[in-house]
């Protein structure tokens, strides 16, 4: 868990999976908080980096004084990403948070490679529903809602099986600042991306609830409607949570968008920028000015073959692909290919404890002497890198 200041306030946000792959934000819905997809980002592929928060006035992020739009909410987004350094990123969005990660699309398409927006439209309800929810916070805070609230969040069969569940869920919607879910109502009530969002140009894929009442499907279908190429999906026996109610439905589709969106890119120039990531620009600058006719063809087979499906893959993370790339090299005595990847595990994330592990299985697997000279090795490259530090 993490803190950060921007635009005025403290937002918590947290990254877990591969802190160098892919970057995938999820955005919250209204009322709830950055754990509402835990049970998604647990079942994704290894080697994405995904990242919760919680928006200005949910969860454990401030509240500035002052009324909250929707452009205020993608500006946080925005740098939240900026602060952590991601070029480019997909996002996951539930609800507001889907209506959120439209607006950001628009604002930086640049930046977003797609968009999986559940449970959400581009304009959410009538005026009416959201100041008749501000007037009732402003007379009793949360409490009068939150039963409501569970209604629109879950399906009956959730309400009896997962009671439990239920009342965990309560007390998030509880545990939210009064004040800040009132002023993501009026963002609600006041956003209408319909515009904006027809003009989006990007993968995306729409997920409704069959039985939800809040956004219900027409709402969602619409919106697919309204991006070209979007694909809409419909989760059975699922209300608007669909990351809590439906988390194997949801995860599987969510993998699969992105599994397609790293299948777009072309292999040579996928593998080009895992092969930057993992060896540095700099090796790869010296690699790409030394070819010459002799062997640019080997070069773009490496490129395509190792680095554009091997290493782009997601079955494992770079810090595993990294360890078990080191333990096959040295098991083979490939002494100049150990250095370099022992020096890639700078980017890789793969430690000297974790290198000294793998060595030991060469050790028993290949024999001492190989792993004997592993070892070095890498005590060179550990030093060596030690003293440029």
């Amino acid at each position: 868990m993490h803190f950060v200041g921007l635009n005025g306030t403290t937002i918590r946000y947290r990254i877990s999976g591969d802190p160098r792959g892919p970057a995938v934000v999820f955005a919250n819905a209204l009322g709830t908080d950055l754990t509402i997809w835990d049970d998604v980002t647990a079942r994704l592929p290894a080697g994405y980096a995904t990242i919760g928060y919680d928006k200005r006035g949910h969860g454990l992020s401030g509240l500035p004084a002052g009324l909250l739009t929707l452009e205020d909410h993608a500006s946080d987004l925005l740098a939240l990403v900026h602060h952590l350094g991601l070029e480019d990123f997909a996002i996951c969005g539930l609800s507001l948070g889907g209506m959120i990660a439209q607006s950001v699309a628009a604002h930086a398409p640049e930046k977003v490679r797609g968009l999986v927006l559940c449970n959400t439209g581009a304009k959410i309800g009538p005026p009416e529903i959201w100041n008749d929810r501000i007037a009732a916070i402003e007379a009793g805070g949360l409490a009068p809602l939150a039963d409501a609230a569970m209604e629109r969040w879950f399906t009956p069969a959730f309400h009896v099986a997962k009671p439990a569940a239920l009342a965990g869920y309560r007390a998030m919607l509880l545990n939210n600042l009064a004040a800040g879910y009132a002023a993501s109502c009026a963002a609600i009530r006041d956003g209408d991306l319909t515009e904006s969002t027809s003009r989006l140009k990007l993968p995306a894929l729409c997920i409704a609830g069959a039985e939800d009442l809040a956004t219900p499907p027409a709402t969602v279908n619409a919106l697919s409607d309204l991006i070209e190429g979007a694909h809409y999906r419909e989760i059975p026996a699922c209300g608007h949570i669909s990351p809590v109610e439906q988390p194997e439905i949801c995860a599987r589709l969510i993998a699969d968008f992105l599994g397609a969106l790293e299948d777009e890119s072309v292999p040579a120039e996928r593998g080009m920028a895992v092969r930057r990531k993992v060896l540095g620009d700099a090796h790869v600058d010296r690699a790409r000015a030394q070819a010459t006719a002799l062997d640019r063809r080997f070069q773009s087979f490496i490129a395509e073959g190792a680095w554009g499906n091997l290493w782009a893959g997601r079955g494992w993370s770079l810090r595993e692909r990294s360890l078990v790339t080191l333990a096959l090299l040295a098991a083979g005595g490939q002494d100049e290919e150990v250095a370099m990847h022992l020096r890639a595990t700078a980017n890789t994330g793969a430690t000297e404890d974790d290198v000294a592990e793998a060595l030991m299985h060469v050790a028993v697997y290949a024999g001492v002497p190989r792993a004997n000279r592993a070892f070095k090795i890498a005590k060179r490259v550990f030093a060596d890198s030690s003293e440029e530090t």
